[in-house]
Order: structure tokens, then sequence, then C-alpha cells
């Protein structure tokens, strides 16, 4: 019975390794995968006659946080599609509690980083290959466009997924790459964080290009890296001057209103239609995963006549749609599980003494921040192929919060 307790374990340590290289390859591959972390998990546990999981603040918070996702069944249009969105919560859960109790040493998390570094260039390297060949290597799928120019999405159905994508994984290995002391990993992962960053913007992307910039930023500042620090300003002076000519003229008929050129009309549009939703149920929301069934019900009569938008739309913002379904209740205490998790991963930054450690402690935090600064113009938290790897981050802060090699991160806060 040992022996079978460590090949579950065995394979829990490879599959979480895995998980985010499948998420680039294929949904198919990554849900199988998710299933089987989650059954060996559980069965290890049973077989060890275990606590699931050790009660800490960011586990409670989650759990309030789905017994409002049960209460806004009080306004849901439709049982079965809650009912769906509980399951959700229920699947998100047992991913970052899978990572954060099978992560359990420096060993491990290096092979984890090699991995998404590896990733980030399989996927960066076919979005170049798109951009070049008309299609990408994995799925054959054709190139993207807008305002006349060519938008890859690599392995993705979507120019905006491949952002998302990128953006969550790159900002993490910029961080090693910039903190880690050996010039031999530094060259590896400023390498695949360079192709990963071409990604980002072969997809033009605002909302993905916004994040990987503010993320690498913050990493510079934390760093204290006056060459990164001046590299990034330096660019962000240089590219209006450069940008493609299609960018200008679209940035010019828009009369360079910020929030234009940062989302577009339509989405201002949904936006202002979201407000409305929030509006009419502002405690708890229209339903967990009912926005775009009852999205049409709350377009007005003055915003259709602007930017006419059509039934079934997503928010595009992940806060607005988090409180439309969900209500401010829903939203707030999302907000606070955000703050407690990021604050947990903050403070293993600063107490861990290991520079490996330390520098996987702050690239996590900058990996979940580019995702939510992604998500004020993306529903990235409701891309069922993507929104896994939102929650291997957050298993990952919190395996480092727990502490590794019995570090002095082990200690509760």
């Amino acid at each position: 019975m040992q022996k079978f307790v460590k090949a579950i374990e065995k394979i829990n340590y490879w599959l979480i390794i895995l998980l985010p290289f499948s998420v680039g390859i294929a949904p198919a591959i990554a849900n199988s995968i998710i299933g089987v972390m989650i059954c060996a998990f559980l069965l290890e546990k049973s077989i060890r006659r275990e606590k699931l999981f050790s009660v800490s603040l960011p586990v409670i918070v989650f759990g309030v946080f789905m017994i409002i996702g049960a209460l806004s069944f009080i306004n849901s249009v439709n049982i079965h599609d809650s009912l769906k969105g509980m399951t959700k919560l229920l699947k998100f859960l047992m991913i970052f509690l899978v990572c954060r109790g099978s992560i359990k040493d420096k060993p491990h998390f290096k092979r984890i980083a090699i991995a998404v570094a590896c990733a980030i260039s399989f996927i960066g390297i076919d979005a170049l290959w798109q951009i070049f060949t008309g299609k990408d290597f994995i799925h054959g799928n054709s190139i993207q466009g807008a305002i006349g120019i060519a938008r890859a999405t690599a392995s993705f159905p979507g120019c905006n997924g491949l952002g998302v994508y990128l953006t969550a994984l790159t900002p993490f290995i910029a961080g090693l790459a910039l903190f880690c002391p050996q010039p031999s990993a530094k060259l590896f992962f400023t390498l695949a964080a360079l192709i990963g960053s071409a990604g980002v913007y072969l997809s033009l992307s605002r909302g993905a290009g916004i994040g990987l910039f503010i993320a690498v930023f913050f990493l510079g500042l934390i760093k204290k890296s006056k060459f990164i620090i001046s590299i990034l300003i330096l660019l962000l002076l240089i590219y209006p001057f450069v940008m493609p000519k299609n960018i200008k003229d679209w940035a010019k008929n828009a009369n360079y209103n910020p929030i234009i050129l940062l989302t577009d009309e339509v989405r201002v549009g949904i936006y202002r239609n979201t407000l409305h939703m929030i509006a009419r149920h502002p405690f708890i929301g229209v339903g967990i995963n009912t926005f775009s069934r009852t999205y049409g019900e709350y377009r007005t009569a003055e915003v259709e006549a602007a930017n006419p938008t059509a039934d079934g739309y997503y928010a595009h913002n992940n806060f607005l749609h988090m409180a439309g379904e969900m209500g401010l209740l829903g939203l707030g205490v999302f907000m606070i599980f955000l703050l407690v998790t990021l604050r947990s991963i903050w403070i293993s930054f600063r107490r861990y003494t290991d520079p490996f450690l330390k520098a996987c402690a702050i690239s996590v935090f900058a990996a979940i921040i580019a995702y939510l600064i992604n998500g004020l113009t993306e529903t990235s938290l409701y891309y069922s192929r993507i929104v896994m790897i939102f929650w291997f981050l957050i298993g990952l802060g919190l395996a480092l919060r727990d502490g590794i090699d019995g570090s002095e991160s082990k200690k509760e806060y």
C-alpha cells in the first residue's frame, strides 16, 4: 500500500509539471490531466486518512465565495447552468488545493519553471510560425486579422486567448530571469520570456500587452533594475512613432479616446449594459454562470442606439462579469480572496532566503497581477480552457505560503 501511495504522489508530481504545457496544446488534454490530478489527490488522502486540506484564510474566503455562488441560485433563470457554475468553482478549488498540497520541495518548483518556460517558448514559436506561414503547426489554425493587420492565435481559437495564456505565464518566467542568480538559468529564462513576449505582441491583444508591460515593470522596480525600467520606458516612448500605420489610422479615427483605444466601442456598450444588470440585482446577481443567457434582458435603448450588441455576450471584464452573476457581495468576497492570497505570496517573498524560491514567489505574484490586469478588458476568468492557468498560479503561490523544504516561510501568517 505504501508503494501504491508513492506511485500516486509521483503521478501528481509530473502531472502538475505538465499542466501549463497541456493548456497550450489542447483543452481535452488539459482537462484529462486535471481530472487525474484530482482523483489521485483524493485517493491519496483517503488511503492515508488525512484531511483534504489544512484550514487557512484563503481557503476559508474561497469557501464563502462558493456559498455566495449558491445563494445566487435565487435569481438564476437556469438552475442547470448555475449547477455547472458551482461545479466549475469546485474544480478551481481542487486545482489550487492539489497544487498547494503536492508541491513540497525546490526541485519540483524548478521542474515546473522549466516546463512553463518550454510551454511559452513553444507557443510563442508557433505564433511566429503562424504569422509567416498563415497556419499554426499544432492545430493548423488560420491566422486572423483586424484593421488590416495579421493577428496570431497559435494553438488557440482566438487572438485574445493566446494573449491571455502568454500574459499569465510570461511574467513568471521574466521574474525568474531577473531574480535567478545562476547565469545559465538567467539566460534560459530570458530567452523564453522574450519569445513569450513576442507571442503577446503578435496577438495584438491590448489587455494582454498592458498586463505584461505592467508586470515586468513591477518586477524591474522590485529588482531595482535601471536597465529593465529604462528599456520599458524607452519602448513606451518609441512605439507611437513605429507602430503600424493601420493602428495609427485606427487611433486617429477613434479621436485618441483612451477608453476606446483600450477596449472598443462595442465593449464600452457591453460595460454599460452590465452596469444596468448590476443595478437591477446588486447583491447576489442574476445567478452564477448565467450572464450570457440573461445579458439580452439588460440591454438599454440608449446604449443599443449608439453601440448595438447581440444576445449571449460575456462582459469582457472579469470584475463586471462577476458582479453581474454573483452581485457586489460575490465580487467583494473574491477581491478579499485575491488580497489575502497576494498578501501571503508577498510575505513569502519577503521571508524566503533561498534565491530561487524568493524569485518564484515574486514571479508568481507578478503573473497573477498580469492576469488580473488583462481581465479588465477580457473575461479571462471565464475562459474554460485558460482559466485553469490562473488557479494553477494561485496553487503555486499557496504552496510557497505553506513553505518549501521546511523554510522559515512555513510559519503561519
